[in-house]
């Protein structure tokens, strides 16, 4: 497992650049009660929060919303008219010169880097979910695309996963994919 950077303070932050978290298919109350410990402290950490969808339930929402420094968020095929009323369907960002898309599906494995880089031709990382299955691609052309898997159903991967990742001098660095332990830690 990688270490995530320490606390983050006014003076760390021009050290570490933007840090992102990066987490999907939460699936609150149905898949678990609550995030697992180690990603609401990452939440307090993050100068990002970025969520690809299925959330479930309007709290975990109303909760990161209300802990994070800023929340990029879209909703998922699982997440019903109240989250799909606040939720954009692709979100954009662009954070320290690095163009940002969120979505949750981006249809099957095969052929995904190309489909996505005609699909996204304006973007620099595509961070997508739906699968819970951890992903880290760069397609043809430097779109590189992460799916940070699931912290609270794993389904058939051996690990609960979330990613981290910095934006330092306009580039995406430091990816890296957290496992989860079955206790949440």
């Amino acid at each position: 497992m990688t270490q995530v950077p320490p606390h983050r303070t006014a003076e760390r932050a021009s050290v570490w650049g933007v840090l992102l978290l990066i987490m999907s298919d939460t699936h609150l109350p149905m898949r678990a009660k609550d995030l697992p410990a180690p990603l609401w402290m990452m939440v307090d950490e993050a100068d990002v929060v970025v969520h690809a969808g299925d959330w479930v339930d309007v709290d975990l929402l109303d909760r990161l919303e209300a802990r994070s420094r800023r929340l990029v968020g879209v909703y998922g095929n699982n997440d019903g008219p109240a989250l799909r009323a606040r939720l954009p369907e692709v979100a954009r960002e662009t954070l320290d010169g690095v163009r940002l898309a969120v979505v949750h599906e981006t249809g099957q494995a095969t052929g995904r880097e190309a489909r996505c880089a005609a699909t996204f031709p304006d973007t620099d990382v595509l961070v997508f979910g739906h699968s819970h299955i951890p992903w880290d691609t760069t397609a043809p052309g430097g779109l590189r695309l992460l799916n940070p898997g699931s912290p609270t159903d794993r389904r058939r991967q051996p690990h609960h996963t979330f990613m981290t990742a910095e934006i330092t001098d306009g580039a995406l660095t430091a990816v890296a994919l957290h496992r989860l332990d079955p206790t949440g830690s």
